[in-house]
């Protein structure tokens, strides 16, 4: 399966060139990209899987770094990669990086790829990710642990704490200073996502069905990502909002 998913990937890369096709104007309608038919655990499902999301990123593409270059308050880099992790034995996963340039790289994972149902749900994943770049998380992400290791590690040191206890206390204090922001962060991507997705001809709320299928995380004091339903409520905030023209 591995071997067939890889082949199916390079092989719709190499026919696509990735070629990024030009943004559609806001609000256009456009006939949704067919949902491919076999399973993707087969060479054919893998194919179509494949060509759906090449589809989907030429598609995504110019609508994410027009999104960036019109909303950045700081120079960053709006020249977005798109790579595909074809390590064997990963989870279904998507991620947000920048490289030693600066440039914004968006990866996902095979199985990711497969998982993906329709071409909704894979342009709501690609306007998510690359809203945490176009937002300013990842900055805000270090900021945050840097601000949580200081307070616990500072109270650690006023109640008499021997190093280790300091150092354990801010090493806690990162993990929950960065945790405790991102539920916030997530729905902020969820929003501009759906917003980018809707830029391009996509339906993210039809897009965002892909949570019904991944464990509720709920909303927990500690957990990093918000629950189902308040992402679901932020996805249908965006389109309406977008709908009556007062995007934010």
């Amino acid at each position: 399966m591995v071997k067939s998913w890889r082949a199916a990937v390079v092989a719709a890369l190499m026919l696509s060139g990735c070629v990024a096709q030009p943004g559609l104007p806001p609000g256009q309608a456009v006939p949704p990209v067919p949902v491919a038919a076999p399973a993707p655990d087969t060479p054919a499902g893998a194919r179509a899987s494949a060509r759906t999301f090449i589809s989907v990123i030429s598609r995504m593409e110019p609508a994410v770094e027009r999104e960036c270059v019109q909303r950045r308050t700081q120079p960053i880099n709006c020249d977005f990669q798109f790579v595909v992790d074809d390590r064997p034995g990963l989870e279904p996963n998507a991620f947000q990086t920048v490289d030693a340039t600066g440039r914004p790289i968006i990866g996902f994972t095979l199985a990711l790829i497969g998982e993906a149902r329709n071409a909704d749900e894979l342009a709501f994943v690609v306007g998510h990710e690359a809203s945490h770049h176009i937002l300013g998380h990842i900055n805000r992400k270090s900021s945050a642990a840097t601000v949580g290791s200081v307070i616990l590690g500072g109270l650690a040191s006023a109640y008499g704490g021997n190093p280790d206890a300091i150092q354990n206390a801010q090493a806690m204090g990162a993990q929950f200073g960065a945790r405790y922001y991102s539920k916030d962060w997530e729905l902020e991507a969820d929003y501009l996502g759906a917003i980018i997705a809707l830029n391009a001809g996509y339906d993210p709320e039809h897009g965002a069905l892909f949570f019904a299928r991944i464990p509720d995380p709920g909303d927990k004091i500690l957990g990093s990502h918000p629950s189902r339903a308040a992402r679901m409520a932020q996805v249908a905030r965006a389109v309406a909002d977008y709908r009556a023209g007062r995007v934010r």
